[in-house]
């Protein structure tokens, strides 16, 4: 699974205003990228949260969140 940036949790609205074109693409890019963070995460064992000191219900929100959400 990829690393997680900032850009991912970032919403995009007010870039809209100054650079639509450019801003169009990126938040594009920013939901397909954390479309698929978010499908990775849900096809985690168990296993693999316990490797990380973690459960599924720990990240069970995130994976469920809409691509669209922060």
């Amino acid at each position: 699974m990829s690393a997680c940036t900032t850009d991912l949790m970032t919403n995009h609205h007010h870039d809209f205003i100054h650079h639509p074109i450019t801003s169009i693409s990126d938040v594009l890019h920013t939901w397909q990228q954390r479309s698929k963070r978010r499908a990775e995460l849900a096809h985690l064992s168990d296993r693999d949260f316990h490797d990380v000191g973690a459960s599924w219900s720990d990240f069970a929100y995130e994976a469920s969140k809409p691509f669209w959400r922060a």
